[in-house]
């Protein structure tokens, strides 16, 4: 089985303050963030991590979290260089950083374009004030205006913008207002998502008033065909981008690519030299990583993908690809023959939910609305 490309993600675990719907590994910032220590942790834990490169240069690198610009450009730029000591970089690499636009004092996007970012990602969901209010946002709209701007002045052209829709109370106006004000800052991506409350957060033990299903389908198909008209098409479930701007660190996980991840709960994805699939996770806690970021405890878990398992982890990922993936891919990513899932693929065709064209499969406009059904479908069969 030939490798797949290789990532790295990097999880900045803290947060000015933990949004209500927010189920990532965040935390509230405490007064002073031990950057140089978790810079330090970071690292060791890279160099533990470091045999699962097998020789591949990063394709990608991007900072999440959190809110990664809680950590100065020079923060930023120890770990760029430490990870440039250690592993070569793909000529061309992408690196973006994650801000929240309520954290960033507008001078640093010179600094971090100086330590090597190159695309930042911006976590706007809303232009509406009272919107912004009602999820828990410690920005506002001009501050999120402000910010994009700031970037852009800093020479930083390869931006995106997180825009949330169904939010509580919000109306289909409402929707698509805030896809016009992205429109018109002229970035070149936008991840637009649906609001869900998620278990254990704030939000799903204390639900805020949704729109209904309904609602939230028309503000899904209506702002999709204002972007299409904008130029940024569709070309994940949540993301819109200009020709050329696609985010290639995202690709890389609906491609099923391999990545790093390093930092307080960061999630990695691994093809080992006999072949197998593993997904390997670091311990959620954050001072708790940083004691052990340089030795085998700082590993949560490590699982092989059993060969049963491969075909639904490989669809969870290339079937929200509107352009969906190709057969040889799916042989040369999951190490398994088409015939393992010629018969569910069958199914599927028939049901309305996929078409194949020659070598090549994607979602129908029905199983791209019934997506979660669609991928459930290449579940294997209970024992």
């Amino acid at each position: 089985m030939n490798l797949p490309p290789l990532a790295l993600y990097i999880h900045i675990p803290w947060c000015a303050k933990k949004c209500p719907y927010c189920d990532f590994n965040s935390h509230n910032a405490p007064q002073a963030i031990p950057q140089d220590e978790y810079v330090a942790a970071l690292l060791a834990d890279l160099d533990q991590d470091l045999p699962l490169a097998l020789g591949r240069p990063l394709r990608s690198i991007f900072f999440g979290g959190g809110t990664p610009s809680l950590f100065s450009p020079e923060s930023i730029a120890r770990i760029l260089d430490g990870a440039a000591q250690r592993l070569a970089f793909a000529p061309g690499i992408e690196i973006t950083l994650e801000t929240n636009p309520g954290t960033v004092e507008h001078g640093p996007f010179a600094g971090y374009r100086n330590a090597g970012v190159n695309r930042i990602s911006f976590g706007v969901q809303s232009f509406d004030d009272d919107a912004l209010k009602r999820i828990g946002r410690i920005h506002d709209a001009a501050q999120a205006e402000r910010a994009v701007k700031s970037a852009q002045d800093a020479g930083i052209e390869n931006l995106n913008l997180d825009l949330m829709y169904a939010l509580p109370q919000q109306t289909l106006a409402g929707a698509l207002a805030d896809v016009e004000k992205a429109i018109s800052l002229q970035t070149p991506h936008l991840s637009h998502y649906q609001l869900t409350l998620e278990p254990n957060t704030q939000f799903a033990a204390n639900p805020p008033p949704l729109p209904d299903e309904d609602s939230a389908w028309d503000m899904q198909e209506t702002c999709q065909a204002r972007l299409s008209a904008a130029g940024l098409a569709q070309y994940e479930v949540s993301a819109y981008a200009r020709a050329g701007r696609e985010c290639a660190h995202n690709l890389n996980y609906w491609n099923f690519g391999d990545y790093l991840g390093i930092g307080a709960g960061a999630h990695g994805k691994a093809t080992y030299a006999d072949s197998t699939v593993r997904r390997r996770w670091k311990i959620r806690a954050p001072r708790g990583y940083l004691e052990h970021a340089a030795t085998a405890r700082r590993i949560g878990g490590d699982d092989v993908i059993a060969p049963e398992q491969l075909p639904f982890e490989f669809m969870l990922n290339a079937l929200r690809l509107n352009a969906g993936f190709a057969m040889a891919d799916f042989a040369a990513h999951t190490g398994l023959p088409a015939s393992a899932i010629d018969a569910r693929l069958d199914s599927a065709i028939a049901r309305g939910w996929l078409v194949r064209v020659n070598d090549h499969v994607c979602a129908t406009d029905l199983g791209q609305r019934f997506l979660n059904d669609v991928i459930a479908s290449f579940l294997p069969d209970k024992k």
